[in-house]
């Protein structure tokens, strides 16, 4: 359990996600509350942890049950004493959602609480617990970044932050796609972000580009058998 966990955190590091998390590394200082949103199996969260130390917070939000009890497990083997696990979904606000899952069985990368995911794959749905960040987090609380990978529920986690939003502007590092998005497309996420005040860069191979340069028709081309493996497809964007 130990050495797969690792081996995922050193592979999102040093080869999947390296803009990513070099923009988090930026930001982070020790003492620093950051969340994972849609935390999935942890490729971000032992980097959160050294880097906000000891004495701060890294909350992590994974919906299906056994990921976020995996990750309660390998986190308490590795004394990542600064982490916590919440079974829970992030959106709009708190009470209780649908999640969709890829296949009949098992846990899925692509879990989404949003249905337009039934419309191309199999999928079975369970209830879960929904949380909103503004109720989760008191108005006292320092949120640092928000790292979201929700598979096309990011406006309703922003909406269900704006309090962190406009108060403290945490950055945010997301992926959002427009074959992912319930309505409308991937400039509605990103204008309801920069109406706030953000500015935003989206990933291309492993480097920040303007988001004034990201073009949906180019970028987020859907043509070919799996057009989002191309390596020009760019789905993951950093607000500051």
């Amino acid at each position: 359990m130990k050495a797969r966990f690792m081996w995922r955190a050193m592979r999102t590091r040093y080869r999947d996600e390296v803009a990513e998390l070099s923009a988090i590394r930026e930001c982070l200082r020790p003492g620093d509350t950051v969340c994972d949103i849609g935390a999935n199996k942890g490729g971000f969260i032992y980097w959160m942890s050294r880097w906000t130390g000891a004495s701060g917070r890294v909350v992590a939000f994974e919906p299906q049950a056994e990921l976020a009890t995996y990750l309660r497990a390998v986190c308490k083997r590795l004394a990542l004493s600064n982490v916590s696990v919440e079974a829970k979904a992030v959106g709009d606000k708190t009470g209780e959602t649908t999640l969709y899952i890829l296949g009949r069985t098992g846990v899925s990368p692509g879990a989404s609480v949003g249905a337009r995911l039934t419309e191309r794959e199999e999928c079975r749905s369970l209830s879960v617990p929904v949380v909103a960040l503004d109720d989760y987090f008191g108005v006292n609380d320092r949120v640092k970044v928000l790292k979201i990978d929700v598979e096309g529920a990011e406006r309703r986690v922003f909406e269900g932050a704006g309090r962190i939003l406009e108060e403290q502007s945490p950055l945010l590092v997301f992926e959002c796609e427009n074959r992912h998005l319930e309505s409308g497309d991937v400039w509605d996420v990103f204008r309801c972000l920069l109406d706030r005040g953000y500015a935003g860069e989206f990933v291309c191979g492993r480097k920040l580009r303007p988001l004034s340069e990201f073009d949906p028709s180019v970028h987020q081309r859907e043509s070919g058998d799996r057009f989002w493996d191309r390596r020009d497809y760019c789905n993951n964007f950093v607000f500051r």
